[in-house]
């Protein structure tokens, strides 16, 4: 044979092999499936934290009965508040253990932070257990919202509010132009608005309520969640929002 030949038969064997080997990529590459995108879940968490503050008012139910697990020598005993989550559990998550440690809103009632983290199908077990008893109250749909905020949307409230003092960790300076340009239009810039709530100056006495509705909104109103939000900017709009009068 001659060596030109012998050239001509490697590169053929050489392009076959190139070939062969690009084929076998290009068939891998198509047959992979794309990386899966992150599920968006904010929007379920903060339906969630609305459904942790007044469930019934969400799904827009009627007023249940006095919950039977509620203590029956407490103030709310009586009264449908004794189904909100936060009754029991507090604003700042921590039940007994935390803002309502004393108070008419007592309990004795453990908080909700243990449960961070945890698997939505056990919370959403544990809520349907005999002691809960809200497995004929929500759907489904309601019951992973409500899940998972108690798994992922719950915060460490210390980090922002002093627990002493009752005062967001903010700069009110920089809080002025953030509620001016985020809150003003429905609440306008003295907080009088809407004229059926109190003050939002005298809202300050409970930050973790405050907080808690910022970041998920208001039961049956239009008031958004303002999850996405850096924290800090929260906390400033809140660091003003003590500047702000306390009666009209």
């Amino acid at each position: 044979m001659k060596s030109t030949e012998i050239v001509k038969n490697s590169l053929a064997k050489t392009a076959m092999v190139l070939l062969a080997g690009a084929l076998v990529f290009a068939a891998g590459t198509v047959s992979a499936p794309p990386p899966a995108a992150g599920e968006e879940i904010q929007s379920s968490i903060a339906r969630g934290g609305k459904l942790y503050d007044k469930w019934y008012k969400v799904i827009k139910a009627k007023k249940p009965k006095p919950h039977p697990s509620y203590p029956a020598d407490k103030k709310y005993a009586k009264k449908a508040d004794s189904n909100r989550c936060k009754e029991c559990h507090g604003w700042d998550y921590r039940g007994k253990d935390g803002a309502y440690a004393k108070g008419k809103h007592y309990s004795g009632i453990e908080g909700i932070r243990a449960s961070a983290g945890a698997d939505p199908a056990k919370i959403v077990a544990i809520l349907k257990d005999k002691t809960h008893r809200f497995g004929d109250k929500m759907d489904a749909g309601d019951f992973r919202d409500l899940a998972n905020f108690v798994s992922k949307g719950q915060l460490d409230l210390d980090k922002y509010i002093d627990r002493k003092t009752k005062k967001p960790k903010g700069d009110a300076a920089k809080g002025s132009a953030y509620f001016n340009t985020i809150c003003a239009g429905c609440h306008g810039k003295d907080g009088f608005k809407p004229k059926e709530m109190k003050p939002m100056g005298a809202q300050m006495g409970n930050p973790w309520e405050v907080m808690h509705k910022i970041l998920n909104g208001q039961p049956g109103e239009q008031m958004p969640a303002l999850r996405a939000l850096d924290r800090q900017i929260v906390v400033d709009i809140m660091s003003h929002m003590t500047t702000l009068p306390k009666k009209r």
